[in-house]
């Protein structure tokens, strides 16, 4: 007799055979689709790119012109808004915590483990958030997104040495050119890389600081929220920002500005609106980009530059008009960081068609 085990597969196969009359297309082997479909994807991918973009822009128009030096600064204390994120996220993750999972889940954040390895990763963001408004102060929003794609070469160089992942002569050849497209709108494309029209080079060591950094951050973030990943992300946020609150608040008190001069003294709406984006991207990069994979997330990141530079032509509060050399050194930033991600694919199929060739 036949076991249902028999019976059920024969039912499959029959349903999954073409049927008497029609061509075999290969489509009855494909495999169902999973994750979000199409539409969401491009909904996530434009929310991010929004983001990434609305963040440094925000930033800038927060800056006001020193009346005695007429150069534009920050008018508040640059660390007061990173602190007061920092608080906000506790407040929101913790709330969260004892909405969802009660007292018990509460208690959990502070289990030793993993709030060891999370405080010293925050520690680390901390120093990348100071280092992000120290490069805003004398960077346009435009300047520093366009920095921020040097990630691409300071990755590959940290897989070379960490893991010996070795780049071919395309990406090199790729990953110079966007050192040099952004070399290009630094020195002859923009209007916003400094107050004097020259180029404001504490600015980029900081930015290019902040790069690394954030590398080191992200590639420690990946390994261990996946090692704790019986947390929800939330309860992470806590054990990320007790370090990270703790560092801000050490780093506002040796500046000699912040507290001497009031916590508040600069605020306006629109710092509260760079308050708002500081929490909002924090959270979104811990959720959303665990559903973009890396091709869109790269993407994202330079379609921003191209997001904050019309709006740093169309709004009003800035003083950038468009041009056609600024426009077009953009643009090759854009489709340099473009090939070199696209080029992973093609460099990935070559490799293995030389070794079936082999």
């Amino acid at each position: 007799s036949r076991t249902l085990a028999g019976c059920l597969g024969e039912l499959v196969l029959d349903a999954m055979a073409p049927k008497a009359g029609s061509a075999y297309t290969g489509k009855e082997f494909q495999d169902v689709p999973s994750g979000p479909s199409a539409a969401v994807k491009l909904g996530l991918f434009c929310f991010f790119v929004m983001t990434r973009a609305v963040h440094p822009t925000i930033i800038d128009a927060s800056k006001s012109v020193d009346p005695e030096t007429g150069k534009k600064g920050f008018a508040y204390g640059n660390m007061t808004v990173v602190l007061a994120e920092t608080v906000v996220t506790l407040i929101i993750a913790q709330l969260m915590c004892l909405t969802i999972g009660g007292m018990d889940e509460w208690k959990k954040i502070w289990s030793p483990a993993p709030m060891k390895v999370f405080s010293l990763i925050g520690f680390v963001y901390a120093l990348g958030d100071y280092l992000e408004m120290a490069s805003m102060g004398s960077l346009g929003g435009a300047a520093y997104q366009i920095l921020l794609q040097s990630k691409l070469v300071i990755t590959a160089l940290m897989m070379w040495a960490i893991k010996g992942t070795k780049q071919t002569g395309l990406q090199w050849n790729i990953l110079i050119l966007v050192m040099l497209s952004m070399c290009v709108y630094m020195i002859g494309g923009s209007s916003d890389s400094g107050d004097s029209g020259g180029i404001p080079i504490l600015g980029v060591i900081n930015v290019l600081m902040k790069v690394t950094v954030s590398c080191f951050c992200a590639v420690l973030s990946d390994k261990y929220m996946k090692d704790f990943k019986s947390e929800p992300i939330y309860m992470q946020l806590v054990q990320f920002k007790c370090a990270w609150a703790a560092t801000i608040l050490i780093i506002s008190f040796l500046d000699g500005a912040t507290w001497q001069n009031g916590f508040f003294t600069g605020w306006n709406p629109t710092v509260v609106g760079v308050l708002a984006s500081f929490t909002i991207k924090g959270w979104s990069t811990m959720y959303l980009l665990a559903m973009l994979d890396s091709v869109l997330k790269n993407i994202g990141e330079a379609c921003a530059v191209l997001v904050i530079y019309v709006a740093q032509v169309a709004l009003p509060f800035f003083e950038d008009q468009f041009e056609v050399p600024t426009f077009l050194s953009v643009m090759v930033v854009i489709l340099s960081v473009t090939a070199y991600v696209g080029s992973k694919s093609v460099v990935e199929k070559a490799q293995k068609y030389d070794a079936m060739k082999a």
